[in-house]
Parts: structure tokens; sequence; C-alpha cells
């Protein structure tokens, strides 16, 4: 008869993440889950699993589980990544929007302020200013056109720095707009499958069909990158951001 573990185990490999003996084993000790469904069981670990750091909590047991080692190699026209892959995201990049256009949007949320059309609105909590006077700027001319209308919006598309199991990095393209994939919407170290996507000169070209969000976040890291935004854009302006992933 399989034991708890074991249940539990073949549970989070049918969602493609093969998750560490030794991860599973701490998991199982810290409650009492012995009288709980095992369906329940099972969301309450895939919950624990996708805040985790997949480096920590996965344990690849298949070539097709991990990113090649040579992933990045320009000198591969095309290839095809089969998978699934479970992976985590790094960092997110607007890359369809300016740079200026993006530290404008977050100066705008710092100053309490939003985009309506052409106007700059401030905006304030409900009660703050009863007798409704708000302060309206025309922005005029076209300084906010193509810009998202706030910090926690972008147009895409996207640059997204993603991470296997093993450590492997790799640079992901959003080549359609994929549902979930916005700055500030997804988080730092939120997870995703990836199958049957095209890897084109070291890149991985994401769509719609290769992508399935899985969520998650790790909170460390999310945290750190939204405060150091607007220093890295700033960075990349002036030219003293270091590249690379």
């Amino acid at each position: 008869m399989s034991t708890l573990q074991d249940q539990l185990n073949a549970q989070l490999q049918s969602k493609s993440l093969p998750v560490s003996p030794a991860w599973l084993t701490t998991f199982l000790s810290t409650g009492t889950h012995q009288r709980t469904p095992l369906p329940a069981l099972t969301k309450t670990a895939l919950f624990r699993l996708l805040n985790t750091d997949f480096r920590e909590s996965l344990i690849p047991r298949a070539p097709t589980s991990v990113l090649p080692v040579d992933i990045f190699d320009p000198t591969a026209q095309e290839r095809r990544l089969p998978g699934p892959i479970p992976l985590q995201v790094l960092d997110i990049e607007d890359i369809g929007t300016s740079i200026w256009n993006q530290v404008e949007a977050i100066e705008r949320i710092e100053r309490g302020e939003a985009v309506r059309g052409r106007e700059i609105v401030r905006t304030v909590n409900v009660g703050d200013e009863q007798d409704g006077n708000n302060e309206a700027d025309n922005a005029g001319g076209n300084a906010n056109a193509g810009a998202p209308t706030n910090a926690n919006e972008s147009n895409g598309p996207h640059r997204l720095i993603l991470q296997d199991a093993r450590g492997t990095r790799a640079v992901g393209i959003e080549m359609n707009q994929i549902n979930g994939v916005a700055v500030m919407q997804l988080s730092i170290g939120s997870k995703l499958l990836l199958k049957n996507a095209t890897v084109a000169r070291g890149m991985i070209l994401l769509t719609p069909e290769s992508v399935t969000l899985l969520g998650g976040k790790i909170e460390v890291m999310d945290l750190a990158w939204k405060a150091g935004r607007k220093a890295r854009l700033l960075e990349k302006i002036t030219g003293t951001g270091a590249g690379g992933v």
C-alpha cells in the first residue's frame, strides 16, 4: 500500500512538478495531515510549492524537464523544447513601452496620481476630501501616448528572465500577448510550465500555446524587485545598468 507521501508525490508529478522528497517530508511534518483528504492536501501542497524556490523544492528527473545547458547558444538557429518544463520568473521587462514612460508611470503612482485619457488626476482616499476638491491638470499633447495608464499595467511585448529547477537561466520573449503576463501583475518568483516552445538564436519564443501560468511568487525577491525597479530603469537611461541575465 502506498504511503501518503507517495500519493502526494504522484499528484504533484501529474502536474509536471517533480517535487523533492526532502521538501515533501518537511511539508508533511508541519501539520496533522493524516486526516486531511488527498485532494485538499494536494491543493495546500501546490500552493506552498508555488511559493518556494524551485531550485530547492524540485528535483529534475528527466532531461526534458529542464532547460538545455547551452540554451543561450546563438549559433543554434532553431530548436524545440518539448517539455513540460517548470520555470520561475526572475525578471520581467516591458519592451514595448519607452523607459521614460515607465519611469513617469511609477512617479505618478508615487505622487498619488493616475492617468485618465490625457488628464492626470490626483487620486485620494474616500473621505479624505469630502468637498470633491480633487486636483486635475491637463497633460496636453502626446506626452503620455503609448504609456501605461498606471504603474500596474504594461503594454508589452515583454522580456522575461526564466530559471529552471537546476538553476539554468534563459531569456523569453513574448511573441503574442499572454494573459497574465504584465509588469506588476506577474510576480517575481511566479511559476509557469513551458511546453512545445521554440528557441531561436538562444531566446525562448513565448506564446499562449506554449506557456501555462501557475501563479505563486518568492516574496523576498518580489519585494526587492519592486523596490528597485525605478532605479534599474533610470540606470538604463543613463547607461550605467548592468546587462545580461
